[in-house]
C-alpha cells in the first residue's frame, strides 16, 4: 500500500507543481531533493540514535551536493539525486539501523522519489525538445 500512496502523492505533487508553475523556477526540484534527504535524519532524532544520526547526516549531505549542483549548474543533476535517493531507500536497512524509521517509509519514499525523478527527467527532455529530436 505504501508504494501506491508514494506513487499517487508523487503524481499529485509533480502535477500540482507543473500546473501552478512552481516547477518553472529551477529551485523547486532541488529543494524537493534536499527536503527528502533530511527525513532519515529526522527519524534518527525520533529514534534517539546518535550513530544513526551521524550516518544519516553524512548521507543527506552527499545528496545535497547533486541537488545544489542541479540548481546552480544543470537541473539534470537533480534527477539522480531524487531517483538515487529512491534506490537508496530500498537498501537503507542493509546499511543503517535507524530505529525511528517507520516500517512503511522505505517503500513510500522509494516510489515517491523514483517517480519524482522520472517526472523531472521527462520535463527536462520535453522542455529541451529532446522528445522531438528522437
Amino acid at each position: 500500500m505504501e508504494y501506491l500512496i508514494g506513487v499517487a502523492l508523487a503524481v499529485l505533487v509533480c502535477t500540482f507543481a507543473m500546473l501552478v508553475g512552481f516547477d518553472r523556477d529551477r529551485v523547486f526540484y532541488p529543494t524537493l531533493a534536499t527536503v527528502i534527504a533530511t527525513y532519515y535524519t529526522l527519524f534518527a532524532v525520533i529514534g534517539s540514535s546518535m550513530p544513526s544520526l551521524a550516518l544519516e547526516s553524512l548521507i543527506a549531505g552527499a545528496l545535497f551536493a547533486p541537488a545544489v549542483a542541479g540548481f546552480r549548474k544543470n537541473l539534470c543533476l537533480t534527477v539522480p539525486a531524487l531517483a538515487g535517493h529512491g534506490v537508496f531507500d530500498f537498501f537503507h536497512h542493509v546499511f543503517i539501523q535507524n530505529p525511528g524509521v517507520p516500517v512503511w517509509w522505505p517503500g513510500f519514499c522509494l516510489s515517491f522519489d523514483v517517480l519524482a525523478g522520472g517526472f523531472l527527467a521527462m520535463l527536462l527532455m520535453r522542455r529541451s525538445g529532446f522528445a522531438s529530436k528522437v
